[in-house]
């Protein structure tokens, strides 16, 4: 339930992206329609509408995502205020501009923001991100908790790094098809080797 809910945005973004792509022409009326207000000049094209609708979805949905958090009694972690921000900032200039360019570029600025966190925190003020979430869970050795804080760093910047390659090199649709589907994949394989690595150096007493 919590890994669909997390999931939930994403999903929404890609299926209203597809389907008003395979309806240009009522997307684009539906848009100007509802939408009119929020974009320069009042009116939106066949081209820009489907991205427009899924920006549009995507960011009530963070909302929403980040509302239902708050109301279970959860914790929003840094990642995802990060990606409410950039979201709502750069959703934000896609729908006024009518150019998905901005979306296209939010999830390197997020990427790159949680890689900066987790590098600053540790350098400047000697705090682990990642031993601050899991150390109640997991006992590891000091140094164990510096090479995963630097590990992470390094895949969050490649993975800023590999979505501009994709956003400037393919269609937004197959920019779309990667930012949700290859991008989740590649995460899941990191948490998988990154679970076999902790688990090679997990305390005796670690439960």
């Amino acid at each position: 339930m919590n890994f669909l809910l997390d999931f939930l945005p994403l999903l929404l973004f890609f299926a209203v992206l597809r389907y008003a792509d395979a309806h240009a022409d009522w997307a684009a009326a539906f848009a100007s329609s509802h939408l009119g207000f929020m974009v320069s000049g009042g009116s939106v094209g066949k081209e820009e509408a489907p991205i427009l609708l899924a920006t549009v979805v995507v960011i009530l949905a963070t909302l929403v995502q980040v509302g239902i958090f708050k109301l279970r009694g959860r914790k929003v972690h840094l990642i995802l205020w990060i990606s409410l921000a950039a979201v709502v900032v750069l959703g934000g200039a896609t729908v006024w501009f009518h150019s998905p360019e901005f979306i296209k570029l939010k999830p390197t600025v997020a990427y790159w923001l949680m890689a900066a966190a987790f590098l600053l925190s540790q350098w400047i003020w000697h705090r682990n991100l990642l031993r601050d979430v899991l150390g109640q869970e997991i006992q590891l050795p000091d140094p164990v908790w510096l090479r995963l804080n630097q590990i992470w760093v390094l895949f969050f910047t490649l993975m800023g790094v590999l979505n501009l390659y994709v956003a400037h090199n393919f269609s937004t649709s197959e920019w779309a098809t990667f930012k949700v589907f290859g991008a989740t994949g590649l995460f899941l394989v990191f948490t998988v080797a990154q679970g076999l690595y902790i688990g090679r150096h997990l305390k005796p007493d670690s439960p």
